[in-house]
């Protein structure tokens, strides 16, 4: 399995300890799937002027991630402020003006180019691509992560043209978890699956409904968990798993990522 990333680029700064890791929704994917065994990984981000973003290149490098279409751009790497009550990660506002929040991807013929030799497309609700999605769904399968956007508008702008779409529920019940993923296959997202945090995950395909429970190990930081359950159903499901031997997979790469500081680790000082 192919996969490749587009999308946000930031440095998690967890104030109490005044140390910084590199993340990010799209970030995280690509690393957790390189991690994970995938064949190849691709990231493609709109990287600062600053120190961290140089920081974000070396990690990303040095976990076997390309990112030679990434743009560059006169603004200060993203920012957000991390607080950790026990051992759950709680986020503050950063800076403004960052180049995640002034900057969005626009797809020209040579980063087709390149999508175009990948398996998935992996990009999400914070990396401003919604309106690339149409043409990305015709040159490989798409995968988004709503986080907890789940409003009908926008929905029915982006379900259509998904293969895989992610959604952290910890606050849902389960029978509105249900109404949401099967709302989500009928407007055309061929799977769709929603974390809960302690409670699991459940996920639809049009045909059955599966629940994952959690894999229990002594968590640290629960930072990127949700990512890494991504990345972990990617490369396994991708790979051609079957849909429990998947999601399985995920629960225990997501489980891992709690014992780890930060999304996938490299502390830097801040």
């Amino acid at each position: 399995m192919k996969l490749i990333a587009i999308g946000d680029n930031v440095t998690d700064c967890y104030v109490d300890e005044g140390v910084y890791f590199p993340g990010g929704n799209a970030v995280n994917v690509a690393v957790n799937c390189k991690k994970n065994g995938a064949a190849r990984v691709n990231y493609i981000g709109v990287f600062g002027n600053d120190d961290r973003a140089d920081y974000i290149k070396e990690c990303l490098k040095e976990e076997g991630v390309e990112y030679e279409r990434s743009r560059k751009v006169y603004a200060p790497t993203a920012q957000p402020r991390v607080f950790l009550k026990d051992g759950d990660r709680v986020f503050g506002a950063g800076p403004r003006d960052s180049c995640q929040h002034l900057f969005a991807i626009k797809i020209v013929k040579e980063d087709v180019e390149l999508i175009q030799d990948f398996d998935i497309c992996h990009t999400s609700c914070f990396s401003n691509l919604e309106y690339e999605l149409p043409a990305l769904s015709e040159i490989c399968q798409v995968s988004f992560d709503f986080s907890e956007r789940r409003e009908d508008a926008y929905l029915e702008r982006t379900c259509p043209y998904l293969t895989f779409a992610f959604f952290s529920g910890s606050d849902l019940e389960e029978s509105q978890c249900e109404d949401l993923l099967k709302k989500v296959h009928g407007l055309g997202t061929r799977v769709a699956g929603i974390t809960r945090g302690s409670k699991g995950a459940m996920f639809y395909d049009g045909e059955k409904l599966y629940r994952q429970g959690i894999k229990k190990v002594e968590a640290v930081d629960t930072m990127g968990a949700g990512d890494s359950f991504i990345a972990g159903f990617l490369t396994a499901y991708g790979g051609g798993k079957p849909m429990e031997e998947a999601l399985d997979y995920a629960a225990q790469r997501s489980a891992l990522t709690c014992t780890v500081r930060g999304g996938f680790g490299h502390p830097h000082q801040a």
